[in-house]
């Protein structure tokens, strides 16, 4: 059974001063089984972090699809995915409103986010405290410190930059950072093993990875600057430049100087390395090795800047990895196959588009069914239970697929099966989940034309990750206990504060409790759709005026309804903004100050309703001292 981090205190940590600098490396796919896989080899970072901190080697990201988004928000939340509202990666930061700065890509943001993390309990005790979050992937950067509006940095196409939902322009350190072109520079660069061959027991002549072709060291990136710039991203030196950056960020803004402050890192290329090549390969195990080194270096300049009883450091992962198939059938995995739904899918809309047309209408998202437009098609006489049931009958009948429930049907069901738990963790009652989809173990979610190793299921080669804690206070050893990483927000802020603050959700909230965070998850509901409205509103401003009527009559509509529920529900001025909202998007006058001040109303609502959300998780009971 496994026990969160928060109970785990008294195991861990003892009294100790409060940190100058918090440091939280999140090594995204990094498997525990590599630890001691290669730790006679390990001489740098993690072997430091191995030997002089505590590891809890059977911890795990405790929910369902295990994918970076979902894990990144659930690290430092202390909250599942069923209440971080991030459940996957294809919902978790994408957003076109907050275009990036200086450069071509996909915006990104937290609007998905839902509630607070660690960083904004540390920003409520010190006013003055701030944070950095750098990685390769936005998502890796952003969810880690939820909606703050910090110093938040990723990797596109050569360069580290933001999003305006952070910044209007970067600042002078990012730029010169950026001017070093080191990913353009390395045209031509070749990976090759660290250590002379005779040290990797692996094979390096697998056909199965990498798509079939460059399977074998060395490995070369493009003589094309641009191009070696986008395949920079996947291979070890994207970790070694991430680290560089964020010390170089570390130096600029002078963290740790006034109080305690926040640096998370982000580290992909072990996923990217993860994907093409497998957890088995030799390319993640010299991947691995590089890792260790990197860390060395960047743990010391940490050290050189900060002394050792000033700094706290938390190393994790997102998530685990399952093997490609082709491995796992050779070692007699025999329900080890690639699921590829595709064409179960596409039958299925196609028979709605001939009946009524339209669009796609069902998804598959990592083993999630959703129908996003069940009322329309209700509305059109579909009836959409005998549509999902009929699916689920398909997807039963596919090779790999162990079992598919509706999400209904496992609440309250047996815990101890960690398949039912993670998917309750997984999902909200209300997200709109038809059915999930559960594979057999050693089969994996794949797509057509891409055969990469995978993770995303609920099976502990998945959720398996490791979980280490270091700095003064934290008492030495290995634990065998079973542990949640989402307690690491709970830990840190124990470390921080002197006291052990326990997450809410933790604990079993009480029946009033719950129907509080189910009327303000609504109400959030609400907010996000006006918010949308209201970005649609000012990338719309040369359309037609009957255009712009329409969207603001919406807007005025939704926030009316949203005031009169909120009349009930008493949370803050709730009420009083949705009213001022519906008169502003209503009423005549310039476009201008309308769309100002309906993003005031917006992030005014949504910050009594964080707040409202953070008061209704919170224990009924006084939080207790740390046990030790």
């Amino acid at each position: 059974m496994s026990i969160p981090l928060l109970v785990l205190a008294g195991l861990a940590i003892g009294p100790a001063p409060k940190p100058r600098l918090v440091v939280v490396i999140t090594v995204d796919q990094l498997r525990p089984d590599y630890l001691d896989r290669y730790r006679t080899q390990l001489v740098g970072g993690l072997t430091w972090l191995l030997r002089g901190g505590a590891y809890f080697a059977d911890a795990y990201q405790d929910h369902a699809v295990t994918e970076t988004a979902p894990g990144h928000a659930t690290v430092l939340s202390g909250r599942w995915p069923a209440h971080t509202g991030i459940i996957s990666n294809a919902r978790g930061v994408v957003d076109l409103a907050a275009r990036l700065i200086g450069v071509a890509g996909p915006g990104a943001s937290p609007a998905r986010f839902r509630g607070t993390e660690f960083f904004d309990w540390l920003k409520a005790a010190e006013p003055n405290a701030r944070a950095l979050s750098v990685s390769r992937k936005d998502r890796g950067a952003i969810l880690p410190i939820g909606r703050a509006k910090e110093s938040v940095y990723w990797y596109q196409s050569g360069v580290f930059t933001t999003s305006r939902y952070y910044a209007d322009s970067l600042p002078t350190w990012v730029q010169a950072f950026n001017a070093r072109r080191v990913p353009f520079r390395a045209a031509g660069l070749t990976w090759d093993l660290l250590l002379p061959p005779s040290a990797y027991s692996e094979a390096d002549s697998e056909p199965y990875e990498n798509a079939g072709h460059d399977y074998t060291f060395p490995h070369r990136l493009p003589a094309d600057s641009p191009l070696a710039a986008l395949a920079f991203g996947g291979i070890p030196t994207m970790d070694s430049l991430t680290l560089a950056f964020a010390l170089e960020g570390v130096r600029a803004l002078q963290l740790g100087r006034g109080g305690t402050d926040l640096l998370a890192v982000s580290l992909s290329a072990t996923d990217l390395v993860g994907h093409a090549f497998g957890p088995d390969s030799r390319e993640i195990h010299d991947q691995v090795l590089r890792l260790d080194r990197y860390l060395g270096w960047f743990l010391q300049q940490l050290l050189v800047r900060y002394t050792r009883e000033s700094v706290l450091i938390v190393l994790t992962s997102d998530h685990g990895v399952t093997p490609f198939p082709e491995r796992s059938l050779a070692l007699g995995h025999s329900d080890a196959v690639r699921v590829i739904p595709d064409s179960v899918i596409r039958a299925v809309n196609a028979a709605l588009d001939s009946r009524i047309g339209g669009h796609d209408w069902v998804y598959l998202e990592t083993g999630m069914v959703l129908v996003p437009d069940r009322g329309k098609l209700a509305a059109q006489g579909v009836n959409v239970d005998s549509v999902v049931a009929d699916l689920a009958t398909r997807l039963r009948a596919q090779p790999g697929v162990a079992r598919v429930d509706r999400p209904a049907d496992l609440a309250g069901k047996d815990t101890t099966d960690p398949l039912v738990r993670r998917w309750q963790h997984q999902i909200a009652p209300n997200a709109g989940v038809e059915l999930v989809a559960t594979l057999k173990p050693y089969a994996i979610w794949s797509l057509e034309n891409l055969p990469i190793a995978m993770h995303g299921q609920p099976s502990d080669l998945d959720a398996h990750v490791p979980l280490l804690f270091w700095g003064r206070g934290v008492r030495r050893g290995v634990r065998q206990l079973s542990a949640m990483p989402y307690g690491i927000r709970a830990k840190a802020s124990a470390r921080h504060s002197g006291r052990w603050t326990e997450p809410a959700m933790a604990q079993k909230l009480s029946a009033a409790q719950q129907r509080r965070v189910e009327e303000i998850r609504e109400f959030e509901k609400v907010v996000d759709h006006v918010a949308k409205l209201v970005a649609e509103l000012d990338q719309s401003r040369a359309a037609k005026a009957l255009f712009l009527e329409n969207i603001c009559t919406v807007v005025a509509r939704e926030m009316s309804q949203m005031r009169q529920r909120a009349l009930t529900a008493n949370i803050g001025t709730i009420a009083d903004v949705a009213g001022y909202m519906s008169v502003m998007a209503g009423r005549g006058g310039g476009l201008d100050m309308k769309i100002r001040g309906l993003r005031d109303g917006v992030n005014s609502l949504r910050m009594q309703l964080d707040h409202a959300l953070k008061v209704a998780m919170t224990p009924e009971k006084e939080d207790s001292e740390p046990a030790g």
